[in-house]
C-alpha cells in the first residue's frame, strides 16, 4: 500500500502520462518524446522551482500523504448517562450550556473565549495580505493570533541600525490591528527565529509595541528547515541579503543578475538559518526575554524526532513557560518543499501520543506541566475534540493554521465579488449583499455599530467559521456529557483499529468499557 503519489501532484502542477510505478512514481512506460509533465520531467526544465507548491503567495498547502493513522481512526464516545460539570437535568444540560473557554499561562492566566487560535502568520505575501482580517477576527473571537517569523526582516520599510530593527511599519501594523479590537481575551504572540533574534525583534516588539507574549520558534510540522519565501525583484533580493538572509541564487553574482534581467527565472528564494537548540541556551534565552519585559513566553516546536519532543517538554517544564505548541507533520504552510512536507516528520496523531506519554511521566514526578496546544492538519470540531482528548488533561488549545486562513480568504473573496456584483450562483441563493450572505453579519453590525464598516469580510468569514466550530464542539461535548473543556478525557475516545490503539494507548473499540460492562451484566 502506498501513502503518497510521488512524481505528480496538483501542488506542483505535475501529472503522469500513464499510470505510474507505485514506488518511484515514474510512468510504467517512460516514453522517449514525452514533454515531461511529471515532477522529474518538469525538474529537468525548472530545477529547484519544482520543489515548492505553486503559485507562490496564492496558495497555502498541506501534505497529501495518507498517513497510516490519523484522527479518523478514532471515534468519540457518547453516553446517555449523567452529566459532568452541570446538573444531570435535561433542562439544564443542553449543548448551548457547554463552556468551551480555556486559559493558558503558568502564573497569571491568559483567558480565551474559544480553544483555538491562528497558526503563525509570517512573512509570506499571503499572510501579509490576510493579516488584518485574521487579526481582527482573533480579537473579536477572544483568542490568540500569532505573528510569524521574519516579518521585520522582510519589511521593505524597516529601519535597521547597528544590525537591530528600530522601526518596522509592517510589524507596527500587525500589532496595532489586533490591539485596536482587543477586548481583554486572548492576545498577540510575536514569534522569532535566528534572524529575528539577531535583528532584536523580541526587544522591539516588547519595548516599542507593547507585546506581552514572545515565542521562540524551534520549527513547524511542515518542514525541517527555516522559513522560506520567494522574492520577485532583484532589488528585494539584494536588500534581504544585506540584512543577513540566505538568498538563492546569489543576487550579487553578475551572471545571475543578467539571467534574471533577461527572464531566465523570475523569483529569488530567501531562506532562514537553522536554529541550534541546547538546554542551557534555551533557559538563558527565556530568562533574557523576561528581563526584556516579556510577560509571557511560549514555545513553538515542530514534528522533529521523539528525542527532540522530549527536549521541548523537559525544557518547557523546567523553564515554566506559558504555552508549548507542538505541530505535527502534514499541516499547511505558506512555502515548504513539497516532498519534505509529505515525507518528513512525525504525523500529528503519533506526535501527540508521544507528547502525552512524556507529559505524563513528568506529571507523575510532580514536575511543572505547561499548558500545551496541538497543531497539524486540524480543521473541524471533531478534530478539535479528539486532539484535546488524545493528550488530556494537558491540551488547553488547538492551533488552526490553514483552516483559519481558508475561512478568511473565502470571506475576502466573496466580499470582493459582492462589490463587483458577481456573486456565484451557489452563493447568491443566500443573497447578494454582505448582510444576507454572511449569517453573522447582522449580529456583528448590531454589536459594533458604525465600526462594522471597518470589519473586513475576511474577518466576518473567520468569525463565522469559528462560530460553527463553537456550536459543533459544544454538540460533541454535550453528547459525551462533558460540559467544560477541562472534563474532556482520553476515556472519551475509542480506537477503531488495533494499530491506532497500539500507537495511542486509547482502547480498541471492542475492548472499551470492558470492566464496566462486566459489572452491568454481572
Amino acid at each position: 500500500m502506498t501513502f503518497t503519489k510521488p512524481n505528480r501532484s496538483p501542488a506542483t502542477f505535475t501529472r503522469n502520462r500513464v499510470e505510474p510505478a507505485p514506488g518511484s512514481g515514474i510512468c510504467v512506460t517512460c516514453l522517449d518524446g514525452c514533454p515531461g509533465p511529471c515532477e522529474v520531467g518538469r525538474s529537468a526544465l525548472r530545477g529547484r522551482e519544482i520543489l515548492y507548491p505553486q503559485p507562490f503567495s496564492k496558495v497555502t498547502a498541506g501534505a497529501e500523504k495518507d498517513y497510516p493513522i490519523d484522527f479518523s481512526h478514532f471515534n468519540i464516545q457518547g453516553t446517555c448517562v449523567g452529566a459532568v460539570g452541570i446538573p444531570a437535568d435535561s433542562d439544564r444540560a443542553t449543548f448551548p450550556s457547554v463552556d468551551i473557554s480555556t486559559e493558558v499561562g503558568s502564573k497569571e492566566k491568559i483567558k480565551l473565549k474559544v480553544p483555538y487560535f491562528t497558526g503563525a502568520l509570517g512573512s509570506t505575501e499571503i499572510a501579509r495580505i490576510h493579516w488584518e482580517a485574521m487579526a481582527i477576527a482573533a480579537a473579536i473571537s477572544g483568542t490568540l493570533v500569532v505573528v510569524g517569523e521574519n516579518v521585520c526582516g522582510m519589511d521593505p520599510n524597516a529601519e535597521i541600525k547597528n544590525s537591530h530593527v528600530v522601526r518596522s511599519p509592517e510589524m507596527e501594523r500587525r500589532v496595532k490591528t489586533f490591539q485596536q479590537w482587543y477586548d481583554g481575551y486572548g492576545g498577540i504572540i510575536v514569534q522569532y527565529n535566528v534572524e529575528d533574534g539577531r535583528l532584536g525583534v523580541p526587544e522591539y516588539a516588547v519595548e516599542k509595541l507593547g507585546v506581552q507574549i514572545i515565542e521562540p520558534k524551534w520549527g513547524q510540522g511542515a518542514k525541517d528547515i527555516g522559513g522560506e519565501v520567494k522574492l520577485p525583484t532583484l532589488e528585494r533580493a539584494l536588500q534581504l541579503k544585506s540584512r543577513g538572509y540566505i538568498v538563492l541564487p546569489d543576487p550579487e553574482d553578475h551572471v545571475i543578475q543578467e539571467a534574471f534581467k533577461q527572464g531566465d527565472f523570475k523569483e529569488f528564494e530567501r531562506h532562514s538559518r537553522l536554529g541550534m537548540v541546547d538546554e542551557e541556551g534555551f533557559h538563558k534565552e527565556v530568562e533574557r526575554l523576561k528581563k526584556v519585559g516579556a510577560k509571557y513566553v511560549s514555545l513553538k516546536t515542530g514534528a522533529y524526532r521523539p528525542a527532540d519532543l522530549a527536549r521541548a517538554v523537559k525544557y518547557a517544564s523546567d523553564a515554566k513557560i506559558d504555552l508549548l505548541t507542538v505541530d505535527g507533520a502534514g499541516g499547511g504552510t505558506g512555502m515548504s518543499p513539497w516532498r519534505m512536507m509529505n515525507e518528513w516528520g512525525v504525523p500529528t496523531v503519533y506526535l501527540e501520543s508521544l507528547l502525552y506519554q512524556y507529559l505524563k511521566r513528568l506529571d507523575q514526578k510532580g514536575k511543572f506541566i505547561p499548558a500545551c496546544a496541538m497543531a497539524g492538519g486540524l480543521a473541524l470540531e471533531d478534530h478539535i475534540f479528539k486532539a484535546i482528548a488524545l493528550a488530556a488533561p494537558y491540551i488547553k488549545g488547538i492551533c488552526l493554521g490553514r483552516a483559519s486562513m481558508t475561512a478568511a480568504m473565502v470571506g475576502n473573496t466573496i466580499g470582493e465579488m459582492v462589490k463587483k456584483g458577481k456573486v456565484p450562483a451557489d452563493v447568491s441563493k443566500f443573497g447578494t449583499d454582505v448582510e444576507h450572505i454572511f449569517v453573522l453579519a447582522a449580529k456583528l453590525k448590531d454589536k459594533y455599530g458604525k465600526d462594522f464598516e471597518r470589519i473586513p469580510t475576511g474577518t466576518i468569514g473567520m468569525v463565522t467559521y469559528f462560530d460553527r466550530l463553537n456550536a459543533g464542539l459544544q454538540q460533541l461535548m454535550a453528547g459525551a456529557r462533558k460540559f467544560a473543556l477541562k472534563y474532556i478525557s482520553r476515556n472519551d475516545l475509542c480506537a477503531l483499529t488495533r494499530k491506532a490503539a497500539e500507537a495511542s494507548g486509547i482502547p480498541y473499540v471492542m475492548d472499551a468499557d470492558r470492566e464496566e460492562v462486566d459489572k452491568i451484566l454481572g
